[in-house]
């Protein structure tokens, strides 16, 4: 199969919702079979907004920009580039975690997480010495953003007990629908709010019965940063590192996340194109369970939350 360098395109209603290897290949300018398009999607040659997309079940969505390059260098696969850790020393590590990745496995047959990777990275730049990670908060498989492991036990007891009395630093950037004012959420969320979903109790169903033991208290402060077309970019800050907390937060509100695929059964309004959910862990800072220093990183955008981001600036 003769390849040209590049192909570009943008999914319309026609293909959205199809496979990325069938969009490789309805794509390719000569007859290319489905194992040549699998294979070129996992030998990185196929990227969704502006990020190397391997997995050829993926999805796409209407908006969606593809780049096809037959020409592009192999990828190594399950391999965390090495400018993906942000601060590391003897005791902790901090790493910018890429979309579609686990943080750590949720299953005993959970492989190729994105502590599997770092271990491995570790590796290979520091030795076999201190790869021993201790996994003290999560970030959700389409999130991005900073995250930070302990290397010692002693590391990881310190950084345990500063999240359990909320003094960590969380910030994160996050696209969601519609006009989204300041305001402070603060509930009790449980496994199954009433209709299968995690959820706030009380929201999706009233009930006089008292809080459950098992609910979990959420507190989320949301604040707008800039109107956009039909969203808005807001800053969330945490007290408390719940599972999908502002993304349940968000959605009870009104405001489902850009990209948001579970908590949306309420929504009634159209849902804007986005290649995952679009939530950004931007801010992290803690006191150094060692030298008692205070720390405190930023993490710029992705590519993909930022042409998003572009897609919808007002002016």
């Amino acid at each position: 199969m003769q390849a040209p360098t590049r192909i570009d395109l943008e999914i319309d209603a026609s293909v959205a919702g199809r496979t990325l290897a069938d969009v490789v290949r309805r794509s390719m300018p000569e007859p290319c079979s489905w194992n040549q398009a699998r294979e070129l999607c996992k030998r990185g040659k196929v990227s969704c907004n502006g990020s190397i997309q391997t997995d050829a079940a993926a999805r796409v969505q209407l908006g969606d920009r593809i780049s096809i390059e037959p020409n592009a260098a192999r990828v190594r696969e399950h391999v965390l580039p090495a400018s993906s850790i942000v601060f590391v020393d003897a005791h902790v590590v901090v790493v910018n975690k890429p979309a579609g990745l686990m943080s750590v496995p949720f299953d005993s047959g959970d492989k190729n997480t994105l502590i599997d990777r770092l271990r491995a990275l570790l590796r290979r730049t520091h030795g076999a010495q201190g790869t021993e990670l201790g996994a003290v908060q999560r970030l959700d498989k389409d999130t991005t953003g900073l995250l930070v492991f302990a290397r010692t036990l002693a590391a990881k007891r310190q950084l345990q007990e500063a999240f359990r009395v909320h003094a960590i630093e969380r910030r994160y950037v996050a696209l969601a629908h519609g006009s989204v004012a300041e305001r402070r959420f603060e509930t009790h969320l449980v496994t199954n709010r009433g209709d299968g979903l995690r959820g706030s109790f009380g929201h999706f169903r009233r009930s006089r019965a008292p809080v459950p033991a098992d609910a979990q208290r959420a507190v989320t402060d949301v604040r707008p940063l800039e109107a956009l077309r039909g969203a808005t970019l807001v800053e969330c800050q945490l007290s408390t590192g719940r599972q999908h907390q502002i993304r349940i937060h968000l959605s009870e509100a009104g405001h489902p996340l850009l990209g948001e695929q579970v908590y949306v059964r309420d929504y009634g309004q159209p849902l804007l194109a986005a290649p995952r959910i679009m939530l950004h862990a931007a801010v992290l800072g803690f006191e150094h369970p060692v030298t008692r220093r205070s720390v405190r990183f930023e993490q710029a955008w992705p590519e993909d939350f930022a042409e998003v981001y572009a897609r919808l600036k007002c002016g």
